[in-house]
């Protein structure tokens, strides 16, 4: 058995596709079917279900599967954990962040690449449940988002700073003077929200019991920036985090007076797996960043 067969297999397993397996693979797929097929004729089961149009696991690929990723995973952490020791601050930082954390992630990122040339970064936008899942399946090694209303024994939280939900209105809108507002405040307008699985909207609509006013819901957006653009040329309120629109100009956001209204910002790291050296870098700078400290310092006032 080749380490080699057990990357392929993970892959082609994740994907169920030999095309795509072996196209994200730098390879052909009859290289890729035929390192499987060598797999199996080794282990003396079939570890795939193919079918005309479709590809599934088998129960004994089901169990392979654990096992190849934890031992996929251990081989390039050998690789990772050398180049640590000498201090080559080298390879890839792969970064897994929701859209509300794009405003305080940009400095970060410049000084990072500014300091750290060797290293190639890839940033992934998705909202968070994607971005978890990924996390556990080691394609990102952190994620940036708000802490997750349920708890997720696989994943370590560490907080970067407290948020709120705010109302976020164009800087000309009836409610931009206010320093809090209620629901109540805001059924008069039309709203443009997040699209469900969103942080900021999975936050919103706990507080949306049947007591609550009615509101105008006109448009759904799962692209913050567009929502953002929407804002800043007409009356439409939406609701987001405060961290959202961090430096952004031509919007104001208000607090929004809600009971247990906290979204704290976090770093998620997967439990009891190794940290490059890049990724720790990357984190110690972020924590050290003005966009981070100013959420701060307006949490601590």
């Amino acid at each position: 058995m080749e380490l080699r067969q057990l990357k392929y297999f993970v892959r082609a397993a994740e994907t169920l596709n030999f095309s795509e397996a072996a196209k994200t693979l730098c390879i052909a797929q009859s290289t890729l079917s035929q390192q499987i097929k060598q797999l199996e004729d080794e282990l003396g089961v079939q570890l795939f279900g193919r079918g005309a149009h479709t590809l599934t696991l088998t129960e004994a690929g089901s169990e392979l599967l654990p096992c190849a990723r934890r031992t996929v995973h251990d081989a390039e952490t050998c690789v990772q954990r050398i180049d640590d020791l000498q201090k080559l601050l080298s390879g890839t930082l792969n970064i897994g962040v929701t859209y509300s954390f794009s405003p305080i992630l940009t400095e970060t990122l410049l000084e990072f690449m500014k300091q750290h040339p060797r290293v190639r970064l890839n940033i992934c936008y998705k909202p968070m449940a994607e971005l978890m899942e990924m996390l556990q399946r080691r394609d990102v090694d952190f994620v940036l988002a708000f802490r997750p209303t349920e708890r997720m024994p696989e994943i370590e939280s560490h907080v970067l700073f407290d948020n709120h939900l705010a109302v976020i209105v164009n800087e000309g809108h009836p409610l931009a003077s206010r320093e809090r507002v209620t629901l109540a405040d805001i059924e008069k307008y039309d709203l443009a929200l997040p699209s469900r699985g969103l942080q900021a909207r999975n936050a919103f609509e706990r507080h949306l019991t049947p007591l609550a006013p009615a509101l105008r819901i006109r448009i759904e957006l799962n692209e913050v920036n567009i929502l953002l653009k929407l804002i800043k040329q007409s009356e439409l309120v939406t609701v987001l985090a405060e961290g959202t629109v961090y430096s952004e100009p031509g919007v104001r956001a208000i607090r929004l007076d809600l009971p247990d209204n906290e979204m704290d910002g976090c770093v998620h790291v997967l439990r009891g797996a190794y940290r490059k050296q890049s990724a720790l870098e990357f984190i110690r700078m972020l924590r050290e960043s003005n966009a981070v400290r100013e959420r701060v310092r307006e949490w601590l006032l």
